[in-house]
């Protein structure tokens, strides 16, 4: 039986698709002792939808240099 830390990582793994046929097994038996661990893992999948459905924007490496020498070139 894995553990409740265990059972986050392989969660997270899960998200990005990550996590192998196995991990995926030993979470579901988890989740059959552990309601706390698949109560986090129904919020998590809600974030990560949420997430998706916003069409997040994040900086590049370039984009965040470029950013960073502004700013000191500014102070």
């Amino acid at each position: 039986m894995i553990s409740c830390e265990e059972a986050a990582i392989i969660c997270d793994k899960n998200q990005y698709k990550e996590a192998s046929f196995w991990e995926l097994v030993n979470l579901k038996f988890h989740f059959l002792v552990c309601k706390v661990c698949s109560k986090f893992s129904k919020k998590n999948t809600q974030l990560t939808l949420l997430c998706e459905k916003s069409n997040l924007y994040s900086l590049s490496e370039e984009e965040k240099r470029r950013m960073k020498r502004e700013l000191q070139n500014n102070s």
